[in-house]
């Protein structure tokens, strides 16, 4: 670390530089504005490029624009060729991306007061049904909770016979061992 005070400075306003174009970034990335604005261009593009996937390349209709900017006749022949490669797309997707935009638009647009007087009411129908579901769980907990408890009794008595069974077990080979101890030690002590 032998940098001289002039290398240090240098290498602090680096840092502060590259730190404020980091800070400003995620001041970018988090402001609520710019947020909407690249969730509406992300919207915007897939719309469009769906679109031009069913109705045609987008490319007719700047070809027709250019024609028109070349001569009128050219361009209504133009226009005319974009029109009819956009017609020949399959009407039926139309109508669903349509109904799906729809329902995109829809639900930007915030509640009428109909709309959450018609969902209050909803809800106030259906308070009974959440309430008997609730009933129902209640109960199936209820007819679960003593067969569970039964259960678990019945593992503790099986792991009680298990202790005592490993209990023995040891009991009888720390006999074994002994016996073995012993026996083996007479007939060191005979030889």
């Amino acid at each position: 670390m032998t940098d001289s005070p002039e290398a240090i400075r240098a290498d602090i306003e680096r840092t502060r530089e590259t730190l404020g174009s980091d800070v400003d970034a995620l001041a970018d990335k988090v402001t609520p504005s710019k947020i909407v604005e690249r969730q509406k261009n992300k919207v915007h593009n897939a719309v469009n490029g769906l679109r031009d996937r069913l109705m045609g390349a987008a490319d007719d209709t700047a070809h027709g624009a250019s024609d028109l900017a070349h001569g009128v006749a050219d361009g209504v022949h133009g226009v005319a060729h974009g029109a009819t490669a956009k017609a020949k797309g399959n009407p039926l997707a139309v109508g669903l991306v349509a109904f799906g935009v729809g329902l995109v638009v829809a639900s930007l647009i915030p509640p009428t007061r109909a709309e959450r007087d018609a969902a209050q009411a909803a809800k106030e129908k259906a308070q009974p049904l959440v309430d008997g579901a609730k009933d129902v769980a209640q109960e199936i907990a209820d007819d679960l909770r003593e067969p569970a408890a039964d259960a678990a009794a019945a593992v503790k008595d099986r792991a009680s016979e298990a202790v005592e069974h490993v209990k023995e077990e040891s009991a009888s080979a720390s006999e074994t061992v002994r016996d073995h101890a012993q026996q083996a030690g007479e007939h060191v002590r005979d030889a």
